[in-house]
Protein backbone atom coordinates (compact mmCIF):
# COMPACT_ATOMS: atom_id res chain seq x y z
CA UNK A 1 0.00 0.00 0.00
CA UNK A 2 0.89 3.43 -0.88
CA UNK A 3 1.63 6.53 2.13
CA UNK A 4 -0.99 8.43 0.59
CA UNK A 5 -3.48 5.13 0.28
CA UNK A 6 -2.62 4.29 3.99
CA UNK A 7 -3.04 8.11 5.19
CA UNK A 8 -6.92 7.89 2.99
CA UNK A 9 -7.54 4.38 4.34
CA UNK A 10 -6.76 5.81 8.46
CA UNK A 11 -9.00 9.01 7.88
CA UNK A 12 -11.52 6.72 6.29
CA UNK A 13 -11.21 4.39 9.59
CA UNK A 14 -10.98 7.78 11.94
CA UNK A 15 -14.35 9.03 10.12
CA UNK A 16 -16.16 5.72 9.99
CA UNK A 17 -15.56 5.95 14.31
CA UNK A 18 -16.44 9.70 14.68
CA UNK A 19 -19.59 9.00 12.88
CA UNK A 20 -20.06 5.49 15.27
CA UNK A 21 -19.10 7.55 18.56
CA UNK A 22 -21.09 10.15 17.10
CA UNK A 23 -24.12 8.03 17.20
CA UNK A 24 -23.72 6.60 20.81
CA UNK A 25 -23.20 9.53 22.60
CA UNK A 26 -26.25 11.01 20.64
CA UNK A 27 -28.44 7.90 21.42
CA UNK A 28 -28.16 8.75 24.93
CA UNK A 29 -28.70 12.12 24.67
CA UNK A 30 -32.76 13.15 24.22
CA UNK A 31 -34.28 14.66 26.98
CA UNK A 32 -35.87 12.13 29.83
CA UNK A 33 -40.02 13.20 28.79
CA UNK A 34 -43.17 11.01 29.91
CA UNK A 35 -44.21 10.59 26.52
CA UNK A 36 -40.55 9.10 25.60
CA UNK A 37 -40.56 6.43 28.46
CA UNK A 38 -44.17 6.09 27.83
CA UNK A 39 -43.16 5.04 23.60
CA UNK A 40 -39.86 3.08 25.04
CA UNK A 41 -42.09 1.06 27.71
CA UNK A 42 -45.16 0.63 25.40
CA UNK A 43 -42.80 -0.94 22.35
CA UNK A 44 -41.27 -3.71 24.59
CA UNK A 45 -42.33 -7.26 24.61
CA UNK A 46 -44.72 -8.14 27.49
CA UNK A 47 -42.46 -11.19 28.66
CA UNK A 48 -39.59 -8.83 29.07
CA UNK A 49 -36.83 -7.52 26.83
CA UNK A 50 -32.86 -9.15 27.01
CA UNK A 51 -31.67 -5.72 26.68
CA UNK A 52 -32.25 -2.39 28.72
CA UNK A 53 -33.96 -0.06 26.51
CA UNK A 54 -32.62 3.12 28.69
CA UNK A 55 -28.87 4.56 28.27
CA UNK A 56 -27.66 3.24 31.51
CA UNK A 57 -23.97 2.34 31.34
CA UNK A 58 -23.23 0.43 34.70
CA UNK A 59 -19.89 -0.18 33.96
CA UNK A 60 -19.20 3.84 34.31
CA UNK A 61 -21.19 3.93 36.88
CA UNK A 62 -19.53 1.69 39.12
CA UNK A 63 -16.75 3.20 38.55
CA UNK A 64 -17.81 6.77 39.25
CA UNK A 65 -19.28 4.73 42.50
CA UNK A 66 -15.58 3.79 43.70
CA UNK A 67 -17.04 -0.03 42.58
CA UNK A 68 -14.36 -2.56 41.44
CA UNK A 69 -16.66 -5.96 40.83
CA UNK A 70 -16.91 -7.42 37.41
CA UNK A 71 -19.86 -5.34 36.10
CA UNK A 72 -23.10 -7.04 33.81
CA UNK A 73 -25.98 -6.96 32.20
CA UNK A 74 -28.88 -9.40 33.68
CA UNK A 75 -28.30 -11.05 37.14
CA UNK A 76 -25.37 -12.60 38.81
CA UNK A 77 -27.30 -15.76 38.56
CA UNK A 78 -28.76 -16.28 35.06
CA UNK A 79 -31.94 -18.88 34.59
CA UNK A 80 -32.44 -18.17 31.14
CA UNK A 81 -36.04 -17.54 31.61
CA UNK A 82 -35.55 -13.92 33.88
CA UNK A 83 -36.22 -11.28 31.50
CA UNK A 84 -33.27 -8.24 31.92
CA UNK A 85 -36.02 -5.40 31.65
CA UNK A 86 -39.45 -5.19 31.99
CA UNK A 87 -42.78 -2.65 31.55
CA UNK A 88 -45.39 -1.40 33.34
CA UNK A 89 -48.17 1.09 33.12
CA UNK A 90 -48.54 2.98 29.53
CA UNK A 91 -50.56 0.52 27.57
CA UNK A 92 -50.41 -2.26 29.88
CA UNK A 93 -52.27 -0.23 32.72
CA UNK A 94 -55.53 -1.71 33.68
CA UNK A 95 -58.06 0.23 35.70
CA UNK A 96 -57.21 0.75 39.38
CA UNK A 97 -53.18 0.68 39.13
CA UNK A 98 -51.25 2.73 40.20
CA UNK A 99 -49.81 3.96 36.93
CA UNK A 100 -53.62 3.59 35.94
CA UNK A 101 -54.40 6.36 38.73
CA UNK A 102 -51.69 8.57 37.85
CA UNK A 103 -51.16 7.96 34.66
CA UNK A 104 -47.12 7.03 33.52
CA UNK A 105 -44.98 4.02 33.00
CA UNK A 106 -42.29 2.26 34.96
CA UNK A 107 -39.12 0.63 33.37
CA UNK A 108 -37.09 -1.95 35.32
CA UNK A 109 -33.85 -3.33 34.34
CA UNK A 110 -31.34 -5.70 36.05
CA UNK A 111 -27.39 -5.46 36.41
CA UNK A 112 -25.04 -6.78 38.47
CA UNK A 113 -22.09 -5.73 40.17
CA UNK A 114 -19.94 -8.13 41.66
CA UNK A 115 -21.76 -10.77 43.33
CA UNK A 116 -25.27 -8.16 43.88
CA UNK A 117 -28.05 -7.59 41.35
CA UNK A 118 -28.89 -4.28 40.86
CA UNK A 119 -32.05 -3.11 40.36
CA UNK A 120 -32.77 -0.05 38.34
CA UNK A 121 -36.64 1.52 38.43
CA UNK A 122 -36.90 4.43 35.97
CA UNK A 123 -40.69 5.56 36.37
CA UNK A 124 -42.38 8.51 35.13
CA UNK A 125 -45.76 9.93 36.02
CA UNK A 126 -48.31 12.47 34.89
CA UNK A 127 -48.80 14.10 38.38
CA UNK A 128 -46.85 13.96 41.05
CA UNK A 129 -45.73 11.16 43.19
CA UNK A 130 -44.04 9.23 40.70
CA UNK A 131 -41.77 7.63 43.07
CA UNK A 132 -45.14 6.05 45.31
CA UNK A 133 -45.99 3.21 43.02
CA UNK A 134 -41.92 2.11 43.48
CA UNK A 135 -43.01 1.55 47.37
CA UNK A 136 -43.20 -2.55 47.36
CA UNK A 137 -40.16 -2.76 45.46
CA UNK A 138 -38.82 -0.46 48.44
CA UNK A 139 -40.35 -2.81 50.46
CA UNK A 140 -39.35 -6.35 49.05
CA UNK A 141 -35.73 -4.62 48.87
CA UNK A 142 -35.06 -3.12 52.44
CA UNK A 143 -37.30 -5.74 54.53
CA UNK A 144 -38.11 -2.14 56.37
CA UNK A 145 -41.29 -2.06 58.64
CA UNK A 146 -44.70 -0.51 57.04
CA UNK A 147 -43.63 2.74 58.96
CA UNK A 148 -40.19 3.29 57.86
CA UNK A 149 -41.28 1.87 54.54
CA UNK A 150 -43.77 5.20 54.34
CA UNK A 151 -41.42 7.40 55.84
CA UNK A 152 -38.70 7.13 53.34
CA UNK A 153 -41.25 6.88 50.47
CA UNK A 154 -42.48 10.20 51.37
CA UNK A 155 -38.91 11.62 52.03
CA UNK A 156 -38.43 10.89 48.48
CA UNK A 157 -41.76 12.01 46.90
CA UNK A 158 -40.96 15.59 48.30
CA UNK A 159 -36.88 15.45 48.01
CA UNK A 160 -36.08 18.20 44.76
CA UNK A 161 -35.26 17.45 41.55
CA UNK A 162 -31.66 16.11 41.57
CA UNK A 163 -31.88 15.22 45.21
CA UNK A 164 -30.82 11.89 46.42
CA UNK A 165 -31.99 9.73 49.20
CA UNK A 166 -30.78 6.46 50.97
CA UNK A 167 -33.14 4.19 52.77
CA UNK A 168 -31.86 3.33 56.39
CA UNK A 169 -31.02 0.11 54.87
CA UNK A 170 -28.69 1.45 53.00
CA UNK A 171 -29.09 -0.74 49.81
CA UNK A 172 -32.13 1.82 48.19
CA UNK A 173 -31.38 4.74 46.78
CA UNK A 174 -33.69 7.26 44.81
CA UNK A 175 -32.99 10.49 42.70
CA UNK A 176 -36.03 12.57 41.79
CA UNK A 177 -35.22 13.06 37.52
CA UNK A 178 -35.67 16.68 35.93
CA UNK A 179 -38.29 15.72 33.49
CA UNK A 180 -38.79 17.19 29.76
CA UNK A 181 -41.78 18.62 29.55
CA UNK A 182 -44.94 17.99 32.36
CA UNK A 183 -44.74 15.39 35.19
CA UNK A 184 -42.68 14.00 37.24
CA UNK A 185 -40.17 11.19 37.34
CA UNK A 186 -37.75 9.26 39.92
CA UNK A 187 -34.93 6.52 39.44
CA UNK A 188 -34.69 4.18 42.65
CA UNK A 189 -31.39 1.58 42.41
CA UNK A 190 -31.81 -1.45 44.92
CA UNK A 191 -27.85 -3.05 45.65
CA UNK A 192 -28.69 -6.94 46.91
CA UNK A 193 -30.96 -7.51 49.54
CA UNK A 194 -30.93 -5.35 53.02
CA UNK A 195 -28.13 -6.21 55.33
CA UNK A 196 -25.84 -8.84 52.83
CA UNK A 197 -25.37 -6.09 50.18
CA UNK A 198 -21.14 -6.15 49.41
CA UNK A 199 -22.20 -2.09 48.54
CA UNK A 200 -21.63 0.64 51.44
CA UNK A 201 -24.41 3.03 51.65
CA UNK A 202 -22.32 6.04 50.16
CA UNK A 203 -21.37 3.42 47.08
CA UNK A 204 -25.33 3.01 46.54
CA UNK A 205 -25.19 6.42 46.92
CA UNK A 206 -23.02 7.48 44.42
CA UNK A 207 -24.32 4.46 42.02
CA UNK A 208 -27.36 6.65 42.15
CA UNK A 209 -26.55 9.61 41.13
CA UNK A 210 -24.25 8.69 38.76
CA UNK A 211 -27.31 6.32 37.05
CA UNK A 212 -29.17 9.42 37.25
CA UNK A 213 -27.14 11.81 35.62
CA UNK A 214 -27.05 8.93 32.80
CA UNK A 215 -30.69 9.23 32.25
CA UNK A 216 -31.63 12.40 31.80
Amino acid sequence: MTHSRHRSAIAAALTAAALVTGCQSNSGMAPLSLSGLTETADGMPDDGASTCPLPYDMVKAAESAGLDGKTGLGPVKKDGGTPVATAEGGKRAKAGDPLAENPGVLVSCTFHIGQDDVQVHTVATRKPNAIVPLAPVVASLTNSSSDDLVSYVNEAAEAKTGEMMVADSGNVAAVRLKLDGDGDAAVLVGAGEAGTTSLSRKQVGDLTEALADQVQ
